[in-house]
């Protein structure tokens, strides 16, 4: 891996978070500042912010000036945090830790949290409709947006999920679709959204790149939930096993989901190879394969 990659990812970080600051700094007082806070500290909450880099560079890739990307990369951030905040509620996977932290409903008492929730889907497509001049290919990465965060995206993978928990009878087919609806496709987004706004350049490409990044990425994270640490983490160790969640460590192994991994992560240097200028996408894919082999 190259040594510039920590600096690009660094400096698309920056980028982000100094207008998610900005964003957030400015949130209307006239709501209770209870939600507000409880919002912040949701978003605020550490994270890699993946998606939202994933989104500025997928933009800058294809030519996409920030200021007609930028609002869709906080809304990414707001769904992925929101999902986070009812992950852990007690109804779900009942964690009180979330990035090393203490979960949104920990801190802020369980009512809150679901509203908190609440308000940041909401506060992602209030972001992407505040534009002055929103024209049809906002339309259209909105149109992806929804889709990807919604009934035949990621809630259908959080559904499919918790109907497999303890399931006696489970299959390949579907941990493929629990990982394609509730991780992968809110991987492809920021990779679409970039595309979209671009006019459609590359869709097919960053949407297979996408799914196969989205998967990778969760079959890493049974292995990390297996290997890791609370500090390593950021998250209680051990939960998916605790509470029967179907994961490919479960299916396979540990040995059959490292083997799995493997495939993800070379299809996905495969798909983008005909691709110019895809230096710090087949980086960081390499980033998010070696956090765990």
């Amino acid at each position: 891996m190259h040594n510039n990659y920590k600096e690009e990812y660094q400096r698309y970080y920056v980028i982000f978070n100094e207008y998610l600051n900005e964003v957030f700094s400015s949130l209307d007082t006239y709501a209770p500042k209870t939600i507000t806070d409880a919002m912040s500290y949701a978003v605020g909450n550490g994270g890699k912010r993946v998606r939202p880099v994933m989104c500025l560079a997928t933009a800058e890739l294809l030519g996409v000036p920030f200021d007609k990307v930028k609002n869709f990369a906080v809304a990414l951030e707001c769904i992925h945090s929101y999902s986070l905040v009812h992950d852990d509620l007690p109804a779900m996977d009942n964690d009180d830790y979330r990035r090393g932290k203490l979960s949104t409903h920990k801190m802020f008492g369980e009512a809150n949290g679901i509203l908190a929730g609440d308000a940041l889907l909401n506060f992602a497509f209030e972001l992407c409709l505040s534009k002055d001049n929103f024209d049809l290919l906002d339309a259209k990465a909105l149109k992806v947006l929804a889709e990807s965060a919604g009934y035949r995206g990621m809630i259908a993978g959080q559904v499919l999920d918790l109907e497999n928990e303890k399931a006696e009878v489970v299959n390949k087919d579907v941990l493929y679709s629990i990982y394609e609806n509730k991780t992968a496709k809110l991987i492809t987004a920021p990779l679409l959204i970039a595309s979209e706004l671009s006019g459609g350049k590359y869709r097919k490409q960053f949407e297979e790149f996408g799914y196969n990044l989205g998967v990778l990425f969760q079959i890493i994270d049974d292995i990390m939930d297996v290997e890791g640490t609370l500090e390593s983490i950021g998250k209680t160790p051990h939960k998916d096993e605790e509470v029967g969640k179907l994961t490919s460590v479960k299916l396979f192994g540990l040995d059959g989901a490292k083997e799995l991994a493997k495939k993800h992560y070379l299809d996905c240097k495969q798909i983008l190879s005909d691709i110019d200028g895809c230096e710090f996408l087949l980086q960081l894919t390499d980033a998010m394969y070696v956090r765990r082999k």
